[in-house]
């Protein structure tokens, strides 16, 4: 066997084995591609790789639609459809480096902050999506839905089932957390997910109201002070501070001529 032959099915024979070791087959990866060569039958090699291969993509490609539809993503609000020449650059850049998906392992919390229609859902959304397709587990709600649904689990006697299902996200995106109605019951369950998740899980928040206006979410002083120690110990903020889309989009259409519609006859502007 020449030296090129042989540094071939060396490296064929590693992926075969780093693909059995996927398959959570180790003892088979540890020694079929040997027994193989020790058979006369490294030509074999390339094409279990290849088959197994296919069979390795298929398997991902269900896992990331699993993981699509369990993650309640709009599926309109992608990196596809997001505008981000309205943001600032390091925020974008902020928004790409997060795509990785490194700040999950470290259980880092991220915080948008923005007026209404800059932006932080679809962007929150988008990020979702990135991260979907990277292969993470990930939950969008909006922050008053979640806190109806633990309410009635709370009711029920089934709040501690309900957070641990929760916990089977890495991240968790709460849109919209100045929503919330700010009952007692309400800002109960929140503050408990909240502290549920603290340094074990990821959370993704928006939120038009700045930590100096949380008090108006959580009333009580102690209470609200707790919650953002939580959420902000290990977290990046993201600050949306452009223009409203929104906004900006009436304002265009305002601009634009306007046609001309006929009315009995005359002639008027639409």
């Amino acid at each position: 066997m020449s030296r090129t032959t042989s540094d071939t099915t060396g490296r064929a024979s590693e992926q075969l084995s780093e693909l059995l070791l996927s398959f959570k087959l180790p003892t088979t990866a540890a020694s079929l591609p040997a027994r193989l060569t020790q058979a006369g039958l490294e030509e074999v090699i390339p094409l279990l790789v290849e088959v197994l291969d296919q069979e390795s993509e298929e398997r991902r490609d269900r896992r990331i639609a699993r993981l699509r539809a369990a993650s309640r993503l709009p599926p309109g609000k992608t990196t596809g459809t997001f505008d981000e020449r309205q943001l600032p650059r390091p925020l974008v850049q902020k928004l790409h480096e997060l795509a990785s998906g490194k700040f999950l392992d470290e259980t880092i919390n991220v915080l948008c902050f923005g007026l209404p229609g800059v932006g932080k859902s679809h962007a929150a959304c988008a990020l979702g999506h990135a991260l979907v397709e990277a292969g993470h587990s990930v939950l969008f709600t909006p922050t008053f839905q979640i806190v109806q649904q633990l309410l009635v689990a709370k009711r029920d006697l089934e709040l501690p089932r309900a957070l641990q299902k929760l916990d089977a996200f890495e991240l968790l995106i709460l849109d919209d957390l100045g929503y919330v109605q700010q009952s007692a019951e309400e800002v109960e369950v929140l503050f408990t997910l909240m502290a549920e998740r603290y340094e074990r899980r990821s959370m993704l928040v928006t939120s038009n109201l700045v930590f100096s206006q949380w008090d108006q979410i959580f009333k009580n002083p102690m209470t609200t002070a707790a919650a953002i120690d939580r959420i902000v110990h290990h977290s990046v903020i993201l600050e949306f501070d452009v223009p409203s889309y929104r906004s900006e989009q009436v304002k265009k259409r305002k601009a634009e001529p306007q046609p001309e519609r006929k009315t009995n006859g005359k002639t008027k502007k639409a």
